[in-house]
């Protein structure tokens, strides 16, 4: 099977391409922006421009058998954009519904779709979860960005007949993980102690190895077209707890204080850090119960398991 991975030296799409390029089964193709980084050799390597402008994807996707998209704007804390939904929009929605189009016309047979768990919203009431058929509420422009494409990936597929698979994963994290978890991992490697140890919220996350292997199921899955996928590690844990293992993962002391939520909270809009201080606080939970049923997945590592994958190249103390 001949598969093209979008956005082949990035975060997912570099794990993605590794797993799918040690598969007999695949013909993989990579496709970035550039050649700063190098990709496995038994891969070819597409270089691609702007994709909300790219002309030439039909004759690049000729022969394809799957297009695995994981190129995006990321979400930005502290976006300095002027428009920042515009800017969003550009890639998350024009870029993916060109390189669809065009896909389609080039006989591509799937196009399966990274998408973000901020298509449900942002948070989940205490012992509630989102789940794959929830109505959208999106909240953010990164948010709104994904659920504009996903709505034009659908409508695509039925005009044209490709089949398209979406994926929304939670929180995302391991080797070389950035964003929020990666400030994290700074705090807990200054070795200073943190107010953040009586923080009882509940928070899904997905390991990079269990997100890679959903994909990877859905590749070829009959169960998975046009359908909507939730990722996790099908394990739910507190900020307090979190920060916990991964200390332990990265062989840190955590030191971690108790301090009330509701301190927390006023410091924080002292400090103008209501955003920092919200995404520490709330719940966000997601039902995966879909995800195993439909494709008979099972997230293969523990959030402990992931979490030691993470940090396995960092010298324990």
């Amino acid at each position: 099977m001949n598969v093209a991975v979008i956005g082949a030296t990035g975060f997912i799409g570099s794990a993605l391409l590794r797993t799918l390029a040690s598969n007999v089964r695949h013909d993989v193709v990579g496709f970035s922006r550039d050649k700063n980084h190098a990709l496995p050799t038994n891969v070819r390597h597409t270089i691609i421009g702007d994709i909300a402008v790219q002309a030439d994807f039909v004759s690049k996707l000729q022969g394809i058998d799957v297009v695995l998209h994981a190129v995006a704007r990321a979400h930005i804390m502290n976006d300095k954009a002027a428009d920042p939904l515009a800017e969003f929009r550009h890639v998350n929605v024009l870029g993916t519904l060109n390189l669809a189009r065009q896909a389609a016309e080039a006989g591509v047979g799937r196009f399966l779709f990274i998408s973000s768990i901020k298509v449900n919203g942002e948070q989940t009431a205490p012992g509630q979860f989102f789940t794959a058929d929830d109505s959208p509420a999106p909240e953010d422009p990164y948010g709104i960005s994904k659920w504009e494409a996903e709505q034009g990936l659908l409508q695509i597929g039925r005009e044209t007949g490709m089949e398209v698979v979406i994926i929304r994963p939670p929180l995302v994290y391991g080797p070389g993980v950035k964003g929020n978890f990666a400030n994290m991992i700074k705090l807990l490697e200054k070795g200073l102690p943190l107010p953040l140890g009586a923080i009882h919220n509940k928070r899904s996350l997905v390991a990079l190895d269990n997100l890679v292997g959903l994909i990877n199921t859905c590749i070829d899955h009959p169960a998975a077209v046009d359908q909507v996928f939730l990722a996790g590690d099908g394990e739910d844990l507190s900020t307090s707890d979190l920060l916990r293992l991964v200390a332990v993962a990265m062989g840190k002391p955590s030191r971690l204080v108790p301090m009330p939520v509701g301190i927390l909270q006023f410091g924080a809009t002292l400090l103008g850090k209501q955003a920092m201080a919200k995404r520490l606080l709330i719940s966000l939970q997601v039902d995966i119960s879909k995800t195993r049923e439909l494709l008979d997945w099972t997230p293969p590592l523990s959030v402990h398991e992931g979490l030691k994958c993470c940090f396995k190249n960092i010298q324990k103390h």
